[in-house]
């Protein structure tokens, strides 16, 4: 058993390290995601190496590594419990001419929980939907809300890279962009908030860092950091919101941050973990909405799976 604990322990910390390495391979950014997960395996292995107490020099050593592992995965992952600081101030003002509602989801192009949605759309009550992962059949079914949300932009495709972008504010300067591929959309908007002041929004759902989609990270940090440059640029309060594929302590989304200036609503509040909704011990945040100081926060919501492999988010 001590064998175990020792080589189990050795892949804990190789898994923890290479992040570190800043490559776009998949296989170093891959291992950013799983933050939360590595922390609970890692001190499960302490806790084991209390049980089966290392007797050799090279078992206290990996021992002692395991400690300053888990040491610094707590650091990481601070920011993102309830004990950290909030970047975003909470109000408690919900019905207010400058507020903004919000509601995001990757709907699974293969889902046919279709319902499942407009149930939540008419729950959540929200201004603005962005829903990603959507073909032609998705946009027949969900343009029954077209009444009530009478400005959108929507780019249905079989490429798993669709968008749909649903207002019941007015829109203006609203384009679809392909920004790093050309079967890769994105969108920006500026809507109008009842009390008149526009507020720019951009969409995004790059390509995920996985062999199936896309070996390497580049594309994706490309198209991530191009619109934390624009935001940056933008004199209007900005929203950056929409599925990323990245999680929220990734180095990319730490250096859109700084880019950008937006905040994050989820730091000092909880983790979010929109994906996966199949399988609870393999969730993480990648769905996202990220917002200028303009904004204080009256409320974030992860809501409850509609069958897709991720839960929407309402804010």
């Amino acid at each position: 058993m001590q064998q175990t604990l020792f080589y189990v322990s050795l892949v804990v910390i190789l898994f923890t390290l290479v992040p570190l390495i800043r490559h776009d391979f998949w296989i170093f950014r891959v291992f950013e995601y799983p933050r939360l997960q590595k922390l609970v395996l890692n001190f499960t292995i302490l806790i084991l190496h209390q049980v089966y107490r290392p007797t050799d020099i090279s078992e206290k050593v990996v021992f002692g590594l395991l400690i300053f592992n888990f040491l610094y995965l707590v650091y990481q992952i601070f920011p993102f419990t309830i004990f950290g600081k909030k970047q975003i101030i909470s109000t408690k003002s919900s019905a207010d001419d400058r507020n903004i509602s919000l509601l995001i989801a990757n709907v699974y192009q293969d889902n046919r929980e279709s319902d499942s949605y407009l149930e939540l759309i008419k729950k959540c009550n929200p201004d603005v939907i962005l829903l990603v992962e959507t073909n032609s059949w998705w946009q027949q079914q969900i343009d029954v809300i077209s009444t009530d949300y009478p400005h959108q932009l929507k780019v249905p495709l079989e490429n798993t890279y669709g968008m749909m972008f649903y207002s019941r504010l007015e829109l203006r300067n609203s384009n679809i962009n392909y920004l790093v591929k050309k079967d890769i959309p994105s969108i920006e908007a500026e809507v109008q908030l009842k009390s008149k002041q526009w507020v720019k929004l951009y969409c995004l759902h790059p390509e995920p860092p996985v062999p199936q989609e896309n070996p390497r990270s580049t594309e994706r940090d490309k198209e991530i950091l191009m619109v934390g440059k624009s935001a940056k640029d933008c004199e209007l309060p900005v929203i950056v919101m929409g599925d990323l594929n990245d999680v929220a302590w990734s180095y990319t989304t730490e250096l859109f941050g700084k880019i950008s200036g937006l905040l994050d609503p989820r730091r000092g509040r909880g983790f979010f973990n929109s994906f996966n909704a199949k399988y609870f011990f393999l969730r993480f945040p990648l769905d996202h909405i990220f917002c200028s100081t303009d904004f204080a926060l009256s409320g974030i919501k992860r809501m409850q799976s509609c069958g897709s492999d991720h839960f929407p988010m309402y804010v």
